[in-house]
């Protein structure tokens, strides 16, 4: 456990920090197309995921989930999922998407040992997709891939919207009505100051609570008792029984002291908190000969020496005081 006396259950691994998107929260046109991405040998290989993956299932980590960048932009991703899939004591691998490329992909890696997917979704009007993705990819194309990823066994999925004031507030209710009586569940996240580039302004965040509001006017819901200590989504359910959805609240109701979530960049470094200004570089070690009990005696110290809780401290101070650091990582080396 770490300071703070929170457990090791999760570990998100970002594969790339290549994207096909250019959403304005995450990685802005204006900033990411004349962006020096990482050179291949700059990524950690498979096998090194996989070493340290193996390593953290054994220091308790139960959850693994495969983020980017777009993770399906990483060439035969399937490999990596079967060969993750494999580690004993692993009992969920999920992999985060866009969904641009995940209809031509779900079938492989639900044979490859997939369990699920999210898949992130910020409108269901195109003209405010596009303006949301800053891209042209039509809103059918990521529903289409949402069907085939159920059909092959990869659901229930999980939706992803990131809820932006003056952007795409008015297509929570769309959103809601489309997914009402499917098994998938849409959560809406508030808009986070994740990194340094996407201009995040504390007033064009739009709180948790206000959507439960609107929902609840138009379909009666209810509370759903989490199914473990580090869910960090609050979800309900409609009192009709026809579906749920959820809230992510980092910003109005910050949940560190649950955070259960170990952060591996597409380059190799390991990070504490999505909000980290710097991380601990395995590749470097691993390449240089470290050994396996060396390698789990570093991660073990990361660990037990953690005691981020940036949202709980974002929260405290007072309304208009500078509450960002400049010297942040991205969100697109790792992952949501």
């Amino acid at each position: 456990r770490d300071t703070m006396g929170r457990p090791l259950r999760d570990l998100r691994i970002s594969v790339t920090d290549r994207c096909t998107f250019r959403c304005v929260y995450c990685m802005p046109r204006d900033v990411y197309d004349d962006h020096e991405y990482l050179a291949r040998s700059e990524i950690l290989d498979y096998d090194e995921i996989t070493r340290i993956a193996r390593i953290a299932v054994e220091l308790g980590v139960s959850k693994i989930r495969l983020t980017g960048g777009e993770p399906l932009l990483r060439r035969r991703l399937s490999i990596l999922v079967g060969m993750l899939a494999e580690i004993d004591g692993l009992a969920d691998l999920a992999v985060t998407t866009n969904g641009h490329l995940l209809a031509g992909q779900a079938e492989d890696l639900a044979r490859a040992g997939l369990d699920r997917v999210t898949v992130s979704l910020d409108a269901l009007d195109d003209d405010v997709a596009r303006t949301m993705t800053d891209t042209d990819v039509p809103v059918q194309v990521v529903l289409d891939a949402i069907d085939r990823a159920a059909a092959v066994g990869l659901g229930p999925i999980k939706i992803n919207t990131v809820v932006r004031k003056g952007w795409n507030e008015d297509q929570v209710l769309p959103l809601v009505e489309y997914f009402r009586g499917t098994p998938h569940t849409v959560r809406f996240i508030e808009f986070m100051d994740v990194g340094t580039t996407n201009r995040w302004d504390e007033s064009e965040v739009v709180p948790s609570a206000v959507l439960v509001d609107a929902i609840a006017r138009r379909w009666p819901i209810e509370p759903v008792e989490p199914e473990d200590p580090g869910v960090v989504a609050d979800v309900y359910r409609f009192l009709d029984r026809d579906g749920q959805v959820g809230f992510i609240s980092s910003v109005s109701q910050p949940f560190c002291a649950d955070c259960t979530r170990l952060r591996l960049s597409a380059e190799g470094s390991l990070y504490t908190c999505l909000f980290a200004t710097d991380g601990t570089d395995l590749k470097m070690r691993m390449r240089s000969g470290l050994s396996d009990d060396d390698l789990t005696d570093a991660i073990r110290t990361i660990w037990t020496r953690r005691a981020d809780r940036y949202s709980e401290l974002r929260g405290a101070v007072p309304l208009g005081m500078p509450t960002t650091r400049s010297d942040r990582i991205e969100m697109s080396y790792i992952g949501g």
